[in-house]
């Protein structure tokens, strides 16, 4: 950025949008600072990427789902799978929950939105599949609905949350982002995401010599 654009901007923010900008970026900042060091967070996300592989090498897939900006997490982890993260290598099977919007407003029409994603995990899961619910809270009925329909048939279930998320009965492995409030728990889902997936292509489809520019 220019030095002309810098103090265009400054003199653009009031002192209150200012200090509010600096405190919203430094919280984030001190956030991803936590989630690197964190060797809890690490070691998890190491965990659900073996996962994941070991299901993909069986012929198993990845379902996502979530609400809100984690439906948009669903959507983007999902393609990150079947298109490509890091270099060009074959697809790998992944799918959204939240993109069919006849399946689920049918779904919510007929049963109730709590059911949303447990009737389509019901329909498309298989044993030996992997679900990830994602929910900043750990709360959301249709998440918690979700991992129960998936535990039943079979699917490994991984939650995504915040600190401060509930861990259900249902759930194999839980990521809890190092953060209480919804937008940097968000952050660092889809960071945590990219690791994953990065992981799961490095092992599913190594390339000689590839160093990943995580």
């Amino acid at each position: 950025m220019s030095q002309s654009t810098t103090e265009a901007l400054t003199n653009v923010l009031s002192d209150s949008e200012a200090s509010y900008l600096d405190d919203f970026l430094n919280r984030s900042a001190d956030t991803m600072r936590d989630f690197a060091d964190s060797s809890t967070c690490k070691n998890c996300l190491a965990e659900i990427a073996q996962t994941i592989s070991a299901s993909l090498h069986r012929g198993g897939k990845l379902l996502v789902a979530g609400n809100g900006g984690s439906a948009a997490d669903a959507q983007h982890i999902a393609g990150e799978f079947t298109a490509r993260l890091m270099y060009d290598r074959r697809p790998l099977a992944a799918i959204a929950l939240t993109t069919d919007s006849s399946a689920m407003t049918a779904i919510s029409n007929d049963y109730g939105y709590d059911h949303v994603f447990s009737r389509q995990v019901a329909a498309l899961g298989r044993p030996g599949d992997v679900f990830i619910g994602i929910t900043t809270s750990g709360r959301s009925p249709n998440i918690v609905r979700a991992l129960a329909e998936a535990r039943a048939h079979g699917l490994t279930t991984v939650v995504f949350m915040g600190d401060n998320g509930v861990v259900v009965d249902d759930c194999d492995i839980a990521f809890r982002a190092p953060s209480d409030w919804t937008p940097l728990i968000q952050q660092i889902h889809i960071t945590a995401s990219h690791v994953v997936c990065a992981l799961v292509e490095r092992e599913l489809c190594p390339q000689s010599g590839h160093t990943a520019s995580i």
